[in-house]
C-alpha cells in the first residue's frame, strides 16, 4: 500500500508544479531582446490566445498561457522569459491591481491586421516601421494609392504611413535632387499613376488618398506614422482645394495668398502653422523644428511622459519601455512645435531643453492617430542612400520600442481614456 502511495505521489508532482503562464519580462536588466517579444506576443495572439500587458509592470511585461509551444518559439527567437506559478502569478495580479500601483493588466485579444502604405519597390529598409515589423517577425501587407481609393483600407485594423508626401511636392527634394536618375524616375511614376487613378495632378491624387485615410481613422481605424508622413498629410488636408504646390511640381503656379485659405480644421494634429513657400528649402512648414535644432548629438534625448496606468491606459500603454530617456534622431520631419499642436493632443515624448515635441498622440472620431518624428531610432541624421540598420545589433532599443507599442495597440480592450 505504501509504495502504491508513493507511486502516486511521483506521478501527481509534475501536474502540481506545472506552470500556468508565462512572463516575458520587459524591463533592461531581464530581456535580451526586447523588440522580437512583440513578436513573441504577436505569435500568441494569432493563435487566438489572449495575453496580458501588464503595464508599468517590469517595462510593460506580458503575460502568457504556458505551452511547450510557447517555450520552444522564445528560445528559438532569443527572448527572455520567466515560468511562473499559479501562486506567483495571482500574486503578480493582485500587486498590479493595488490602488497603490501605477499599474494596470491590459488584456490584448487579437493580432491586428497590418497595413503599410508604401509604393511599390520600396526595400524594407526604407522604413523603420517595415524593418521592425520584419525583425520582430509581424507579418504585414503593403498597399498604395489604388488599393486606399479602392476602399481596402476597411481591411486592415492598423496602418502605417511610409515616409509619404501627401502634399505632391514630391518630399521637398527638387533643390538638391532634382537632376538624379531616382527622383526624376519617381516623379515620372507619380504622374503616371495619377493619371491613371482620373487626376490632373499628384497633389490632387494625393489629397485624395489622405481624404480617405482620414475616413478610415474616423470610422475605427489606428493610424501610425513617421517623419513627412505626419506633418505632410495633416498639411494636404488643411489646403483641401487650394493649390500649394508651385510650377516645377504640377506646371503651374501656386495660388495667390494660399496661406490665408488653409483651413485647419481639417488637420488631425497640428494647427496655426505657416507654409514653407519656396521650393528650394527642403521644408514642408514651420510645425517642424529640424532647422531650429541647437542641440549636439550626444546629449539628444527625449522623455516619454509618465501616465496613471488605470486612468489613462491608451498612452501608458503607447509610453510602455524599459527607460524613460529615448535617444533622439533626426529626419525630414525630427520633431515638431509644440505650439503649432491641437490642444486635444497628447504629447507622449519631448524634448525639454529644445521645448519640441518628439511623439504624440489623438483621437479622430472613433479612431486614434500616433505621429512620431524622426525617421530611424538608431540611425541619427540618415541620409538617402545610406546603409540599412542591422536591428539584430539593437535589439533593446527603445526608440523602436514605441512603434511597435502601437502595434500591440488595436489588439488591446479598449477602456476610455481620461486625459
Amino acid at each position: 500500500m505504501k509504495k502504491l502511495i508513493c507511486i502516486l505521489i511521483l506521478l501527481l508532482i509534475p501536474f502540481f508544479s506545472f506552470a500556468s503562464y508565462v512572463l516575458i519580462p520587459m524591463d533592461a536588466d531581464s530581456q535580451k531582446d526586447h523588440l522580437k517579444a512583440y513578436g513573441i506576443t504577436y505569435w500568441v495572439l494569432k493563435k487566438q490566445q489572449k495575453v496580458k500587458w501588464l503595464l508599468n509592470y517590469r517595462g510593460g511585461a506580458f503575460l502568457v498561457p504556458d505551452t511547450e509551444g510557447l517555450r520552444k518559439e522564445c528560445k528559438i527567437r532569443g527572448v527572455s522569459f520567466e515560468v511562473l506559478s499559479d501562486a506567483k502569478t495571482s500574486s503578480v495580479l493582485e500587486e498590479i491591481s493595488s490602488p497603490s500601483q501605477n499599474m494596470e493588466a491590459v488584456v490584448l485579444e487579437k493580432a491586428p491586421k497590418i497595413a503599410v502604405y508604401t509604393p511599390d519597390g520600396k526595400a524594407p529598409w526604407d522604413d523603420a516601421v517595415t524593418m521592425v515589423l520584419t525583425y520582430a517577425e509581424i507579418p504585414y501587407e503593403t498597399i498604395y494609392d489604388k488599393d486606399v481609393l479602392e476602399e481596402k483600407l476597411l481591411l486592415y485594423d492598423w496602418l502605417h504611413l511610409h515616409h509619404e508626401d501627401f502634399t505632391g511636392q514630391y518630399g521637398k527634394f527638387y533643390a538638391r535632387y532634382r537632376a538624379t536618375p531616382w527622383y526624376i524616375e519617381d516623379k515620372k511614376n507619380a504622374e503616371k499613376l495619377a493619371t491613371d487613378l482620373g487626376y490632373d495632378k499628384v497633389s490632387e491624387e494625393k489629397l485624395a488618398v489622405a481624404k480617405k485615410i482620414r475616413n478610415y481613422v474616423v470610422g475605427g481605424g489606428f493610424m501610425f506614422a513617421m517623419c513627412s508622413a505626419t506633418d505632410s498629410f495633416d498639411i494636404a488636408l488643411a489646403a483641401d482645394g487650394v493649390d500649394i504646390c508651385e510650377p516645377m511640381f504640377d506646371g503651374d503656379p501656386s495660388e495667390a495668398g494660399y496661406q490665408s485659405k488653409i483651413d485647419y480644421n481639417n488637420t488631425f494634429a497640428f494647427t496655426d502653422f505657416t507654409l514653407e513657400r519656396s521650393p528650394m528649402k527642403y521644408e514642408f512648414s514651420s510645425i517642424d523644428m529640424t532647422t531650429k535644432r541647437k542641440i549636439s548629438k550626444e546629449v539628444d534625448y527625449f522623455t516619454l511622459k509618465t501616465y496613471s496606468a488605470k486612468w489613462d491606459p491608451i498612452p501608458t500603454m503607447l509610453c510602455q519601455n524599459h527607460t524613460s530617456l529615448v535617444k533622439g534622431f533626426m529626419g525630414q520631419t525630427t520633431s515638431y512645435d509644440p505650439r503649432e499642436i491641437k490642444p486635444t493632443v497628447l504629447v507622449m515624448g519631448k524634448n525639454k531643453s529644445n521645448g519640441e515635441a518628439r511623439y504624440i498622440h489623438g483621437i479622430k472620431g472613433k479612431g486614434f492617430f500616433t505621429f512620431y518624428g524622426g525617421h530611424d531610432p538608431e540611425d541619427y541624421q540618415h541620409m538617402v542612400g545610406d546603409p540599412k540598420t542591422e536591428l539584430s545589433l539593437h535589439p533593446n532599443s527603445p526608440g523602436y520600442r514605441l512603434i511597435l507599442n502601437n502595434v500591440l495597440f488595436p489588439a488591446a480592450k479598449k477602456k476610455k481614456q481620461k486625459t
